[in-house]
């Protein structure tokens, strides 16, 4: 034990020992570096000192070049205060802007979403397209095929016509040839009439007593309208009265005929059954039987009593524009039509009896008063005369320069009173068709090409509705305007004269029909 704690006495005294002689040696190391370092620290204080006065001058100047900066950066400071102010502007400018664009982006995105399907739906209209043209083509395909057989079957249609005119024309031939050997029976009864009726012709007027017959009576001119009826829907193209009676019967667009009271002005009848607006009216010499032509291309016959129609005449292939009855008997009725053919029918047998075709339509006709021949106007303004049983043209006369509108016979037979569309009104010789007279008035429009004038009873004046809406009436002594009757606003269509003398009576284009006394 004494010996362990010998020995490490003895180290440590080592160590110690060690440790002096390491201090030791270490001072005098840096001693030797004093020494060593001490020249050369000497030699750069000298510079140092030397060398102060110009880094103080420097110094200085770097203290203003200081101070310059100094400045020069409050100078950048402000303005780099307004450029981030600038900047700040100009960055919310660009955020406006950016949300603009943004804007426009989803804008410009769904338009061209709407171009997409756009264009889809072009696709499938040009798709439809071809396919409605394609269908168009074999259309019209079939059109030209359908139309070379309309051409071929109206070009064998035409030739069965032409056919069946002719054989209708051969048919009529036979039944004139049949009703002549029928007329010449009768013909032997109607000459003692016709004698008794040249026996009891006074100053060119006929006075009989038996039913149906025509009294002279004086005529008065007429100036105050006694009643102003609303007789039609949509126009009053025809009207006329009864037989030595004041009962007016009226036609009209509205399909109707109506008999009216001319001294109450009230409604005493009405006949239903015409299919077509009514352009013309007559009346069989009894009373008994109304007659009208219609734009249905047919004549209807009415029985006054029963108020029925009584025949359908059938025949015409246009409309029915005139229509007269035979003035010695009530059996034989003439008609014309825009198919340019005049018709001549027996009302006991119920059908066409002859037939005149010719190139220019008829607008107006009427019986002689032997009942023999037909005076007729055209739309190419002649007045003709034909025969009634051989159809052939007896004499024609240049009427007017336009087309004639209306045709009346005087109560003596001997003079016909043509109206036109020149707005001329001629009193003709039946006889030799020589011009009597001209009436004409500066006011007087003749309104459309079926516009019917008048002769009063004792033909001496003459009534014709103008455009203007007013009535002329001129003295066929004197060929002058005696009364001017205003009361109708819009165009008179038809005027009508009662054989009593009075009144006198015209229909407007608005369907009402005034009576003058």
């Amino acid at each position: 034990m004494g010996c362990v704690w010998s020995e490490e006495a003895s180290r440590e005294e080592i160590a110690k020992e060690a440790i002096k002689h390491a201090l030791k040696a270490l001072r005098k190391r840096h001693l030797l570096e004093e020494g060593a370092h001490a020249p050369a620290f000497i030699a750069l204080s000298k510079p140092i000192v030397s060398q102060g006065s110009e880094w103080k001058e420097k110094a200085e100047n770097l203290e203003l070049e200081l101070q310059q900066c100094y400045k020069a950066q409050s100078r950048l400071s402000e303005q780099l205060v307004v450029e981030v102010a600038e900047s700040r502007a100009s960055k919310a400018l660009l955020q406006e802007k950016e949300a603009a664009i943004s804007d426009v982006q989803e804008k410009l995105t769904q338009t061209r979403d709407e171009c997409s399907q756009l264009k889809a739906d072009l696709e499938e209209k040009i798709k439809a397209l071809e396919l409605v043209l394609s269908e168009n083509q074999e259309i019209r395909a079939q059109l030209e095929q359908m139309t070379i057989k309309a051409k071929n079957a109206e070009a064998e249609n035409k030739m069965l016509i032409d056919r069946w005119m002719l054989e209708k024309m051969k048919d009529a031939d036979r039944l004139n040839e049949l009703n002549a050997l029928y007329e010449d029976s009768m013909d032997r009864l109607r000459a003692n009439n016709l004698e008794k009726l040249a026996r009891q012709q006074v100053d060119g007027v006929v006075r009989q007593s038996e039913e149906g017959a025509e009294y002279f009576v004086e005529s008065f001119v007429p100036s105050v309208c006694n009643h102003k009826i609303h007789a039609h829907e949509g126009g009053c193209a025809s009207i006329l009265f009864e037989n030595n009676s004041g009962q007016l019967i009226t036609g009209g667009q509205d399909r109707s005929i109506k008999i009216w009271d001319t001294n109450t002005g009230s409604l005493s009848r009405t006949l239903y059954g015409c299919l077509g607006s009514v352009l013309d009216l007559t009346m069989t010499h009894d009373n008994k039987s109304v007659i009208a032509a219609s734009s249905s291309n047919n004549l209807y016959v009415w029985d006054v009593n029963s108020g029925r129609v009584r025949h359908t005449l059938t025949g015409h292939t246009d409309k029915v524009c005139a229509v007269d009855v035979s003035k010695i008997s009530s059996r034989h009725v003439v008609s014309a039509a825009y198919d340019r053919t005049i018709k001549v029918w027996d009302l006991q047998k119920g059908y066409c009896i002859n037939t005149i075709i010719f190139h220019s339509n008829c607008n107006a006709l009427c019986f002689s008063m032997d009942g023999q021949t037909i005076c007729s106007g055209h739309v190419d303004g002649n007045l003709r005369l034909w025969n009634i049983q051989t159809g052939k043209l007896i004499s024609e006369v240049a009427a007017h320069s336009q087309a004639v509108t209306s045709i009346s016979l005087s109560r003596n037979g001997n003079t016909v009173l043509t109206s036109g569309r020149d707005n001329m009104h001629n009193l003709f010789d039946i006889r030799s068709l020589e011009v009597c007279s001209t009436l004409r008035a500066t006011g007087n429009r003749v309104a459309s090409n079926w516009s019917r004038s008048c002769l009063s009873p004792d033909d001496n004046y003459v009534a014709s509705g103008s455009a203007d809406g007013s009535v002329y009436i001129w003295s066929m002594s004197k060929a002058d305007i005696v009364s001017t009757l205003k009361e109708h606003t819009t165009p008179v269509l038809c005027c009508s004269w009662s054989g009593l003398g009075k009144p006198l009576a015209s229909a407007d284009k608005n369907g009402y029909v005034c009576t003058w006394t």
